[in-house]
């Protein structure tokens, strides 16, 4: 495996999508779980800012640039990453190779009715799909021990191969780690938004607006008031960061 490529002191591995769920499958065969972090720019600010959070990450199994300023970036940097590996696509394409592998998925996150309808389109669209189960947890459960324990409980009684963690980041790999610990041989997957966009609850942007970077432009279209201090108060900082660094680095090679 090729060298991380560093942005901003985070490593992200040198991999494509389809890499990504190879890798995936290949530690499932051999028994080995893990987690993957799906890096976005909002994820790499809070990485910059929170000494846990850096540790987490610095400790995944796989991260991978979910944001086309991060791919960018690499290759003003004169160390590219391949492509823009999101979230919001491994769902599809892991699930799809999960299928082809007679290897099992499971969904945690979103609302009861929501993490629902996502595994039913998802069991609609990918044949032989084996959903091992779903969950919602419940609002406030990163502070509730009895909650996590359930979480837990429910997980690990349904031994999946592969669990997409369908919440916020910060949740999410809190979950991930903690889920490890009982389910090493599973993978996990914070994937954010994605069961809504399966679902089609939240539309995703048109693939021209993915291919040029536009998608957050999209995203802010459909929520400014959520979005708007995310992409452009806290957002556009760390972008002039990022690429000042490439810059930087690219010069003094």
């Amino acid at each position: 495996m090729h060298e991380p490529v560093e942005l901003l002191r985070l490593g992200f591995d040198q991999l494509t999508e389809d890499e990504t769920v190879a890798a995936v499958l290949a530690a499932l065969r051999d028994g080995r779980g893990g987690w993957i972090a799906t890096v976005n720019v909002d994820i790499l600010r809070q990485y910059l800012r929170d000494s846990e959070l850096r540790r987490a990450l610095d400790d995944a199994d796989l991260v991978v640039a979910d944001g086309m300023p991060l791919v960018w970036a690499s290759r003003v940097a004169g160390t590219p990453l391949p492509e823009r590996v999101p979230g919001s696509s491994l769902i599809w394409t892991l699930s799809r190779a999960a299928a082809e592998a007679d290897a099992s998925v499971y969904l945690l996150g979103g609302t009861p009715v929501g993490v629902e309808e996502t595994a039913r389109v998802l069991a609609d669209w990918v044949p032989g799909l084996r959903v091992a189960g779903t969950w919602s947890p419940p609002f406030g459960h990163e502070d509730d021990e009895e909650a996590l324990c359930q979480i837990d409980q429910q997980v690990t009684e349904a031994k999946p191969d592969v669990v997409f963690i369908g919440i916020e980041f910060a949740k999410a790999r809190r979950l991930a780690e903690r889920l490890l610990v009982h389910n090493p041989h599973t993978w996990f997957i914070c994937c954010g938004i994605s069961f809504s966009f399966v679902t089609g609850d939240v539309r995703r942007a048109p693939g021209w607006m993915q291919r040029i970077g536009a998608e957050w432009l999209h995203r802010l279209a459909q929520e400014p008031r959520r979005l708007f201090r995310r992409y452009i108060v806290d957002g556009l900082p760390v972008v002039a960061h990022l690429f000042g660094d490439a810059v930087r680095r690219r010069l003094s090679t």
